[in-house]
């Protein structure tokens, strides 16, 4: 009985770390990704970044973590004047996961609305 329980508890253990190894990259790339979002909005209010080259620098990075993004992907939007306008960036995103017994689609939405100081 000490055996078969013994068997169990290790296949349990090993079950949660590929579960972990499996489900944690997609996680803390999002977070990673979610974060240069954040950052080249507050950089890009103030400054005359057009749209266009702030979503590839985006998309750029998103390459970078191995995100499944296209530069279509990509919302950026520009309100108002240099520095006292705002910016919007939103994206969508799907990763596939395939666990053994149950594939697995996470979405994430990353996104953030920067406004200016004035």
């Amino acid at each position: 009985m000490g055996t078969i329980r013994l068997g169990i508890g290790i296949f349990v253990i090993v079950a949660v770390v590929y579960m972990c190894a499996e489900l944690i990259p997609p996680y803390f790339s999002n977070y990673e990704f979610q974060d240069v979002i954040k950052n080249e909005a507050t950089l890009a209010t103030y400054s005359t970044k057009p749209e266009d080259a702030i979503r590839d620098t985006i998309f750029k990075k998103a390459q970078d973590l191995e995100i499944p993004l296209s530069k279509d992907d990509i919302k950026v939007h520009r309100v108002g004047p240099q520095g006292t306008g705002s910016i919007s960036i939103e994206t969508h995103y799907t990763v596939h996961v395939d666990l053994p017994g149950y594939p697995l689609d996470l979405q994430f939405d990353p996104s953030t609305k920067n406004t200016g100081a004035f």
